[in-house]
């Protein structure tokens, strides 16, 4: 019986720390509940709840005998990158809609409209911080953060524990990742990008037949107040696009990752 519970106690707390450490390296960089405006006692507990739940199913898959103090801390070292690795891209998509944002503040004359951005903690466009806040609010209104869960605990059977992660796949993933959210926030702002082409089409017409009139000054409030109405118009369809291209790319980097490790 002591036996037992000397072996338990053993691989039970080296369980909860190595799953602590994925999970909490995870959770305090992804989106929503990894952002600067969640407190980090908030997303403490958070990966403690969830490392609670998962250490007991992780057991099995403890090296036998325990490591040594130096691959000890190797095996700590490698959940940390591997969870470093899943918020990592989690955040990397999550910056389409700023990446979307920051082209349609630039296309509606509103580029030097500079706020802080809380998603991201630093400075971006208003347009910009605006749909990274509400696709905050999508992301939990729409369930989305259980893919983010799910994710994790299926890492566990792309990167098992004490295998070491092939560092060139993890970084042409985190390369494909970038190009996908580039070229996903260019898609969300495509629209913006035809208004803007046809305004200064209308704007180049305009100089042509009445070369006196000052057609910057005239047109960019009208330029303004249509790149609002389109972006108030299509905000539905944007949103619901982007959640499902973000879905659609987690759960393919977690298949692809499976299959690079």
């Amino acid at each position: 019986m002591q036996s037992a519970l000397e072996t338990f106690m053993t691989t039970g707390v080296l369980a909860f720390i190595l799953t602590f450490t994925r999970v909490g390296s995870a959770m305090m960089i992804m989106p929503g509940i990894g952002d600067s405006f969640v407190s980090e006692r908030v997303r403490l507990h958070l990966a403690l709840a969830l490392s609670f739940v998962l250490f007991p199913f992780i057991m099995p898959h403890i090296p036998s005998p325990v490591p040594q103090t130096i691959a000890l801390f190797s095996l700590i070292a490698m959940e940390l990158v591997i969870g470093l690795l899943i918020g990592t891209v989690a955040r990397i998509f999550m910056t389409a809609l700023d990446t979307a944002g920051m082209v349609v503040s630039t296309q509606s004359g509103l580029a030097n409209a500079q706020v802080f951005n809380p998603s991201l903690a630093s400075q971006g466009s208003i347009i910009g911080a605006f749909l990274s806040i509400t696709g905050t609010v999508f992301l939990f209104a729409t369930d989305l953060h259980h893919v983010l869960l799910m994710g994790i605990v299926e890492s566990y059977n792309m990167f098992p524990i004490g295998d070491v992660p092939d560092t060139g796949s993890m970084a042409e993933l985190i390369t494909r990742a970038v190009a996908a959210s580039f070229n996903l926030g260019i898609r969300l702002a495509a629209p913006f990008l035809v208004l803007t082409l046809l305004i200064y089409v209308g704007m180049g017409v305009l100089s042509r037949l009445m070369p006196q009139v000052q057609v910057f000054m005239v047109m960019l409030p009208i330029q303004i107040l249509l790149s609002v109405i389109l972006l108030m118009l299509a905000m539905t369809a944007l949103f619901y696009h982007w959640a499902s291209a973000y879905e659609g790319a987690i759960l393919y980097f977690f298949s692809n990752a499976g299959s690079a490790n």
